[in-house]
């Protein structure tokens, strides 16, 4: 077996000791570096390279086994084998297994059973090394893998998110500004960057439940008629009952969010009537976003509201319509979220 390419160190007080390993390890073709001074020894070993170390039991200032718990707190994996005249003090083995030495050799060495017990080590952890190096080699398919499918999900996230806009005069420029605006109260709100990425990509399907709704209601230019209006209600229900069991996070989201984003904070919403902190989170994050993005956009019944009109709105409805520590939290951002509308607003 070629082990040219490995690399020991040899720490021994006794020179005449550290001599004998270096020609043992040449016959072998191994790299040796040796050491009388312990202290200078482990310094080295923990700035550089190193696969194998050979070390006594008794040195001056730390002996062998002090050596090896000052190194195991940095490096954990290296082996390690103790050469000891200590014969078969039972005591410093325990020791030495305690603090990770890998095999133990007694001296005088024994040439033959020096190499045995080094070839053995070395095989071991270089097998260790392949193991790992396949490991790592699998986690970076699966990663990869597994970011496929994220993204094919998102892509497919996509497609539907038009299809919930198709039959209304919402534009992809209205569902786009709502997640953005969305993704922003959630960071402010401090959820996680997993709650966040669901929030982006399930508020387009805030409104997927319109697609029930008949034409001459939906599309109707005017204002509705009581009826008409009980009818559009509805969407929210049916949006929820598409996306209710659905296996996807980001769906699953996307049904809370059809559900609750037209309940409001003080109870006089819709279709439960629910009240405060009984609307999910995310409904009443979108609940925001939406309203501010319909009052912004220009529709086929009413024109756009102005920036700061639509800001001074939300905020007459704080407590009533919306969450107010989230319209707090959206006023406080109000320049991110100036931002996000002059970018958008033309799309």
């Amino acid at each position: 077996m070629n082990f040219k390419n490995i690399n020991i160190v040899s720490i021994d007080d006794n020179e005449n000791n550290l001599y004998t390993v270096e020609l043992l390890c040449e016959e072998m073709n191994l790299n040796v570096t040796s050491f009388q001074e312990p202290k200078e020894a482990l310094s080295y070993c923990l700035k550089n390279d190193i696969d194998i170390i050979l070390i006594d039991f008794m040195m001056p200032d730390i002996n062998g086994l002090e050596f090896i718990e000052r190194f195991r707190k940095i490096k954990y994996y290296i082996p390690i084998i103790m050469i000891t005249a200590a014969g078969d003090d039972e005591n410093i083995h325990k020791a030495a297994f305690d603090l990770g030495v890998s095999d133990f050799l007694n001296k005088p060495i024994n040439p033959m059973i020096f190499e045995v017990r080094l070839m053995n080590v070395i095989s071991n952890y270089l097998d260790t090394q392949l193991l790992e190096s396949k490991a790592k080699l699998l986690e970076k398919e699966v990663t990869k893998a597994t970011q496929d499918l994220i993204n094919r999900e998102i892509e497919t996230l996509k497609i539907l998110a038009k299809t919930a806009s198709y039959k209304d005069h919402i534009t992809a420029a209205h569902v786009t500004r709502v997640s953005h605006y969305s993704k922003l109260l959630a960071k402010e709100y401090g959820l996680t960057e997993k709650e966040q990425d669901l929030i982006y990509y399930a508020a387009p399907f805030h409104d997927l439940g319109k697609v029930g709704i008949e034409d001459k209601i939906l599309l109707k230019p005017g204002k509705l008629t009581g009826d008409e209006f009980e009818i559009m209600k509805t969407h929210s229900i049916k949006g929820y009952e598409i996306l209710k069991d659905s296996k996807s996070d980001y769906l699953k989201a996307g049904a809370s969010i059809a559900l609750t984003h037209h309940e409001k904070y003080d109870g006089s919403g819709y279709p439960y009537g629910l009240k405060a902190e009984d609307i999910h989170i995310y409904g009443r994050i979108v609940a925001i976003a939406d309203v501010f993005d319909a009052l912004t956009s220009t529709r086929p019944y009413e024109k756009a509201w102005s920036f700061e009109d639509a800001i001074n709105y939300l905020f007459e409805e704080r407590s009533k319509h919306f969450d107010p520590v989230l319209i707090d939290l959206f006023l406080k951002n109000k320049k991110k979220v100036k931002k996000i509308y002059t970018s958008l607003i033309k799309s």
